[in-house]
């Protein structure tokens, strides 16, 4: 290989390694925003709710150098096969990083609103429980991405199934508590819709974890993913629940 040769090929490998770590950072802070959001809910801490939110930004910020960067990186370098992968499943996996970054904020706005209404039994122990799954599976799909783990990676998929479960099961345990007391709605329905955000952040580990057989096979995982949460299917229900 020729010397201009090998510094391209150098500087390469270089714009691979960057932006591969910027990935990382970016997870690290949003497996950081899900167990803080969760904590802030359970110890009603507004104060770190407001950290969450405030946090937010910097992962808004990296997605966009990361979108940057990657099309730079395919602008100046075109790069095929196993490289252009790597480009590509870096910038669909800051997207779905992002967006669980925005759901997050999202639980962490509700908990100065349900900080000043009565508790709803063990609810937000459970909410802190299903949040840490969720966690557990994005240290693990992005541990798969460091390894290049293709079982692994299917393991997070397959692990989605028990996330839809516990919505299912806090779902059917609100709509209880609603129709025993009325007073319980308001607590009830921001409950659910934490609820309903986490089963979502969920979804997102797994696209991260099936842009990792993506990278690790050269395709998507070709079976039908089915989904245990039952409520999807109501229009009322699927809708995005945010706070400003």
């Amino acid at each position: 290989m020729s010397d201009l040769k090998q510094h391209i090929a150098s500087a390469f490998d270089r714009d691979l390694e960057g932006i591969q770590a910027q990935i990382l950072k970016m997870g690290g802070l949003v497996e950081a925003a899900i167990h803080d959001a969760a904590k802030s809910l359970e110890t009603r801490d507004e104060e770190l709710a407001e950290q969450v939110r405030s946090g937010d930004k910097a992962i808004d910020v990296l997605e966009e150098m990361l979108n940057d960067e990657a099309a730079r990186v395919i602008a100046l370098r075109a790069p095929t096969a196993g490289d252009l992968r790597v480009v590509l499943s870096v910038m669909r996996m800051s997207a779905n990083l992002e967006r669980i970054g925005d759901l997050a904020k999202n639980m962490a706005k509700r908990t100065s609103v349900l900080a000043q209404l009565q508790p709803i039994g063990s609810s937000t122990s459970a909410l802190r429980r299903m949040a840490r799954d969720v966690e557990h599976m994005l240290k693990d799909a992005l541990d798969a991405y460091i390894k290049r783990d293709e079982a692994l990676a299917r393991d997070v998929i397959d692990r989605d199934s028990d996330v839809d479960q516990m919505y299912n099961t806090l779902f059917r345990e609100f709509l209880t508590f609603m129709l025993e007391d009325p007073r319980n709605i308001t607590s009830c329905m921001h409950l659910h819709f934490i609820a309903k955000n986490i089963e979502r952040m969920g979804d997102h580990v797994t696209s991260i974890a099936e842009q990792v057989v993506f990278l690790t096979s050269g395709a998507l995982p070709v079976e039908d993913r089915v989904k245990g949460d039952r409520t999807s299917s109501d229009p009322k229900l699927s809708t995005d629940f945010e706070l400003e």
